[in-house]
């Protein structure tokens, strides 16, 4: 009797299988990239980790800017959490970062690989991050802004491996 209510108690206790990220599964591990862009040249990681027993994909980043044409050194940290729509059970996004901007994102595919893009009409800032595979252990990373009223333009364009 009590070896099958253990039984139970643990398989009632187990963890879920994990979510399937869709269009954004291959972005799940850590990541050590390079870019350049309106910021400068800068260096820096990211990772995207399943938490909450699967029900979330957590991305963590960091870039490292050096000083450059006497603009001092800076950092910048950012936390985006993805999780699935509870109506559409699309993917959605909402983007922290340490410049204090919050971004909420639609997730879909784009190619082989995936865009998220902000919500907002177009008399107001737009962004649209795409991440493309670039080989097995490899990825491009274009991040772009659209100014109220105009077409989207490049910020920042990184490549990114595997660690």
């Amino acid at each position: 009797m009590r070896l099958a209510f253990l039984l139970m108690m643990m398989a009632s206790a187990a963890v879920p299988a994990a979510e399937d990220w869709g269009p954004a599964q291959f972005l799940v591990g850590h990541w050590t990239g390079e870019g350049t862009g309106q910021p400068g040249n800068a260096s820096g990681a990211f990772s995207f980790a399943p938490d909450l027993a699967g029900h979330v994909l957590v991305r963590k980043s960091f870039a490292d800017y050096p000083a450059a044409d006497g603009t001092p050194a800076f950092r910048h940290d950012d936390l985006m959490i993805v999780y699935r729509d509870e109506t559409s059970h699309g993917l959605q996004a909402i983007y922290f970062d340490s410049e204090g901007h919050v971004i909420r994102y639609a997730v879909s595919p784009a190619g082989p690989g995936v865009m998220f893009l902000s919500d907002g009409a177009a008399n107001q800032a737009r962004y649209r991050m795409t991440y493309t595979p670039a080989g097995k252990d490899s990825l491009k990373i274009k991040f772009e802004i659209a100014a109220p009223g105009r077409d989207f333009a490049t910020y920042i364009e990184a490549g990114a491996h595997r660690d």
